[in-house]
């Protein structure tokens, strides 16, 4: 597979300017970044979640956090829970098993941002595939979670 066709089209729709970083394949966030020679704090990830209601939202943070699903559940007054395996591969047709590009509107879902990416000067995306990064400036960012609700819902990892 290559590079989401749904996340490049969106990306030319909302005008947002990135450059395309190619790395050895890795099958995680700390791999690609390793790969990619780029910090992991710089690095968005997407974790599905999904309420009793069967409302599905993205939680985009850094990859070097871990989700706070309790967080997200006091902060969106709700009982969320990871999506499985099956339902995210089921929503992400055109993307490599993984490898989900934390841009939720180029994939019509609802989405939470980490505020702790709203401290970066620029950040980097998993493009689709296990293969790709695209690399964005903070004001793209910004842009491309405009409409998303910004908390905090993440605890340091990695460093």
């Amino acid at each position: 597979m290559t590079i989401s066709t749904k996340l490049m089209d969106y990306m030319a729709d909302q005008r947002i300017d990135y450059q395309t970083i190619k790395h050895s394949h890795s099958n995680s966030s700390l791999g690609s970044a390793m790969s990619a020679q780029i910090p992991l704090q710089n690095l968005a990830k997407a974790v599905l979640l999904k309420n009793h209601e069967d409302r599905i939202v993205m939680a985009v943070l850094p990859a070097n956090r871990k989700i706070s699903i309790s967080a997200i559940n006091d902060q969106l007054m709700g009982s969320y829970r990871l999506l499985k395996e099956q339902e995210v591969y089921q929503l992400f047709s055109d993307c490599e098993h993984g490898a989900i590009p934390p841009v939720a509107e180029a994939f019509n879902m609802t989405s939470v941002c980490d505020n702790e990416l709203d401290l970066l000067d620029f950040v980097y995306l998993e493009a689709g595939d296990h293969e790709h990064l695209l690399q964005i400036s903070h004001g793209d960012f910004e842009k491309l979670v405009s409409r998303c609700m910004h908390l905090t819902f993440s605890h340091e990892v990695f460093h």
